[in-house]
């Protein structure tokens, strides 16, 4: 049941940021009322688990890179994408974050043990990409909008790498330095307010509540969800979530939206599962697992992806993911 809920309110993420554009917000508003609803969300949960927020200037610096690449810009890319794109799309490309990941591993020479059946895997995932966006098709998907749906994809990809080696099991509690993470993209975000284009009407109360949903329930409550699933239940359990996300968001559009399902989408996120799946056989996981999202899990983007952070290993940490601050919308 918690998997289900989790995939729910996870996997809604992208229609939540669809309703809230079409709702009147700006992507760049979508972002900072998200970050700082998330923020809220998770500086009261550390509050009452006596989890107090990160010191020294050291940290705070790891922080604003961590906020930048996981949650400030891939959940601004991810707004910016679902403006042309459709939200079930978004959720397929938000779990590609583990493919990105794995080749940022192989380029800096963090990731080992690509044997046959992992490196088909990573083939397999970007062929679905590739078959998803159609680009040598005048009715394929390929726009500004895919690129920058990608772009967020491989932020967190990024995002994963740095936190693993910077800020993830250096002895602050995981809510508090989510917390603290989100608190940040939500200072970054705020800064580009003032460039950020006018709209000549008022968004409208669907719109609003929304991103209100976004930021309460698909950022910090998810977050909170998936750090409780993989200390009870495992990081196995909670993987199981990043396969189901791409699946909730495609139908949720579908039907919400009416988003047209063709059979090219469907058959690219089978084919980019499938890729996934490979690419995480034959790993040796983590002793322990720390929660991130936006992503974590190892199939999902650390859920502090979705919305901040905690990721344990650096090679093919995905989504939400992570969302949870790192959702990623992981995704």
């Amino acid at each position: 049941m918690r998997i289900a809920v989790l995939a729910l309110l996870w996997g809604s993420s992208f229609l939540w940021i669809k309703l809230a554009l079409e709702g009147g917000l700006a992507p760049l508003h979508v972002t900072v009322v998200r970050c700082a609803l998330g923020a809220a969300v998770l500086l009261v949960l550390a509050r009452v688990a006596r989890q107090r927020l990160p010191r020294g200037r050291r940290v705070w610096g790891h922080l604003v890179v961590a906020a930048l690449f996981c949650n400030a810009l891939p959940f601004l890319l991810f707004s910016i994408g679902e403006q042309t794109v459709d939200s079930g799309v978004a959720g397929v490309m938000n779990a590609t974050t583990p493919l990105w990941s794995m080749g940022l591993g192989l380029l800096l020479g963090t990731e080992r043990g690509l044997g046959p059946r992992r490196l088909a895997g990573l083939l397999l995932g970007f062929g679905g990409t590739l078959l998803i966006f159609a680009p040598w098709q005048q009715s394929g998907l390929a726009s500004w909008g895919a690129v920058a749906l990608l772009a967020a994809a491989v932020s967190y990809a990024v995002a994963f790498a740095y936190m693993a080696r910077h800020l993830i099991g250096r002895g602050t509690p995981p809510l508090a330095l989510s917390a603290a993470q989100l608190l940040m993209a939500t200072g970054l975000t705020t800064l580009g307010l003032p460039a950020s284009p006018h709209t000549e009407s008022a968004p409208t109360l669907a719109g609003v509540l929304a991103v209100v949903v976004l930021g309460i329930f698909g950022t910090g409550l998810t977050f909170h969800l998936n750090s409780r699933l993989i200390a009870d239940e495992g990081p196995t359990a909670a993987a199981t979530v990043g396969y189901l996300l791409p699946v909730v968001s495609v139908a949720l559009g579908a039907i919400v939206l009416g988003e047209e399902i063709g059979a090219r989408v469907v058959g690219g996120m089978v084919v980019v599962l499938l890729g996934v799946g490979l690419t995480r056989t034959g790993r040796v996981q983590p002793a322990s697992h720390l929660p991130s999202s936006e992503r974590t899990a190892d199939l999902s983007t650390p859920l502090s992806a979705r919305t901040t952070s905690g990721v344990s290993s650096t090679s093919s940490q995905p989504t939400a993911v992570t969302p949870a601050t790192c959702q990623g919308d992981s995704m």
